[in-house]
């Protein structure tokens, strides 16, 4: 049996990045964040659209009210075998806006029934590289039960294990658990799927992703994590009857029910992230030689390929 995800499917979700990081790049350190996001998604858009698939929108940008292009549920390709699509455009518009670190357009894309159409709850994550033991974290134990369970299997003391959280009011608590149990904390501004796939790279000091963010960011996090290895759980946070209509509207049948990678992401997965501006994960688009370069990772799950991509792009004539 041949490869679902085949070279020109990676292709594909490769230029869709890139030239939505291109298009977002012209609006770094503008301040305006609807025109670097308008820009971002209307590239993406017209590469996807180009694409040699029927593709349909799990989630993108929100709702076809929120954004004309890449809303949830939107068909695209010029048509073929059916994928599932998840996106960014720019995961991080205010990062991208004020110029600062590690703003990215990502995507994900798998056949079709392969992606978890996530509502837009927050959810609870926690995420782990590769090598460790199944269920060694948990949602279900204390920040510190999870940052001794990281040490000891480490040999190390808690003040070793670093954990990334967003920084926002909502984290206070989780953020002082961390820092009483000794464990160093990383914060971000933005952007939780760098901050999840942080966890995955040896050259990082993170080794674990902690805190709540946006459902569909889960999804896309959990896909990286699939072709890198590592640890993901999910679980949505329900706080009213309108939360839960909506997180059975998506499919979930147990409100309460922790999410692995596998239960998010069915089978074979592509990964692909851009660089917008430098970051710890991905260096920015800069302009060199005549054009845009660009820098990219790009996951295969089916494939197991784990690929850092330099790409130089033309100025537009």
């Amino acid at each position: 049996m041949g490869k679902v995800l085949t070279f020109e499917i990676e292709a594909g979700a490769l230029a869709a990045v890139e030239n939505a990081a291109i298009a977002s790049y012209k609006f770094v350190g503008s301040g305006d964040e609807i025109e670097a996001d308008k820009a971002a998604i209307d590239a993406m858009h017209n590469t996807i659209d180009a694409m040699a698939i029927d593709g349909h929108i799990v989630f993108g940008e929100g709702d076809e009210f929120e954004s004309p292009k890449l809303f949830d549920g939107q068909k695209l390709g010029a048509g073929g075998k059916e994928f599932d699509i998840a996106l960014d455009a720019i995961e991080g518009t205010t990062l991208a806006a004020k110029a600062m670190h590690d703003a990215l357009s990502v995507l994900a894309i798998a056949p079709k029934g392969g992606l978890f159409h996530a509502p837009n709850l927050y959810m609870e994550k926690i995420a782990i590289g590769a090598n460790y033991p199944k269920n060694i974290v948990d949602l279900d134990k204390s920040p510190q039960e999870n940052v001794k369970a990281l040490a000891d299997f480490k040999n190390v003391s808690p003040n070793q294990i670093g954990v990334c959280v967003l920084d926002r009011p909502r984290h206070a608590g989780l953020i002082a658990a961390l820092r009483e149990v000794g464990a160093r904390v990383y914060l971000i501004p933005d952007g939780d799927v760098a901050g999840v796939i942080f966890t995955t790279k040896s050259t990082s000091d993170v080794d674990m992703y902690m805190g709540t963010g946006g459902g569909p960011a889960g999804v896309l996090a959990a896909a990286a994590i699939k072709c890198l290895g590592g640890q993901f759980e999910g679980r949505f946070i329900i706080k009213s009857e309108s939360d839960k209509q909506i997180a059975l509207k998506s499919g979930l049948e147990n409100l309460k029910q922790k999410l692995s990678v596998d239960y998010l992401i069915k089978g074979p997965v592509i990964f692909a992230a851009s660089g917008i501006t430098n970051g710890t994960l991905l260096r920015g688009v800069h302009m060199r030689n005549g054009g845009y370069e660009t820098q990219s990772m790009l996951l295969n799950s089916e494939t197991r390929k784990t690929q850092r991509v330099k790409t130089l792009r033309p100025f537009d004539k």
